[in-house]
């Protein structure tokens, strides 16, 4: 089951929602807090134990917005998102991002996460995008598992970008 975008913002499972316009019917929208640029190469084995995150460097928003060129970025969201232990959620850009060819690739919000969480953007217009400060890019779908997970999430990213 999909849980309304009001219920999951009036359950606190997404805190800074800035506007009424950011709660949709089927989910939450999430906004744009920064931009960041790939610097170097990542490496990702089986057990973590040679995890390496690419490292990046923040670009800074001029006069409010920035433009960027076709390619890969990381994004933050101002949003900080508490999944229970009884639902997952799922990402999805937002369709004014793909109407302009570009798009945001997420991972799954597992129960337990809770974080400002992290997604790559993808900027496939060959003329780029602008982006303003705080653009919904995003939309968080909740959904309601069948029970209740036995135990949340317990990764590295938990609580991430405080």
């Amino acid at each position: 089951m999909i849980l309304p975008g009001s219920r999951a913002f009036q359950s606190g499972f997404v805190c800074g929602v800035a506007s009424q316009s950011q709660i949709q019917p089927a989910g939450v929208d999430l906004s744009l807090r920064e931009v960041r640029v790939f610097e170097d190469a990542g490496e990702i084995d089986l057990d973590n134990s040679r995890r390496r995150i690419s490292r990046t460097r923040r670009l800074r928003f001029k006069k409010g917005s920035l433009h960027l060129g076709k390619g890969c970025y990381k994004i933050v969201y101002n949003e900080y998102i508490s999944v229970p232990l009884d639902c997952a959620a799922f990402g999805f850009p937002r369709s004014s991002l793909l109407r302009c060819g570009a798009d945001v690739r997420c991972a799954v919000w597992d129960p337990g996460y809770h974080g400002r969480s992290e997604s790559l953007l993808v900027v496939h217009n060959p003329a780029g995008i602008t982006l303003h400060k705080d653009a919904k890019v995003a939309q968080l779908v909740f959904a309601r598992l069948e029970q209740k997970a036995d135990k949340g999430y317990e990764g590295r990213y938990k609580g991430e970008n405080r």
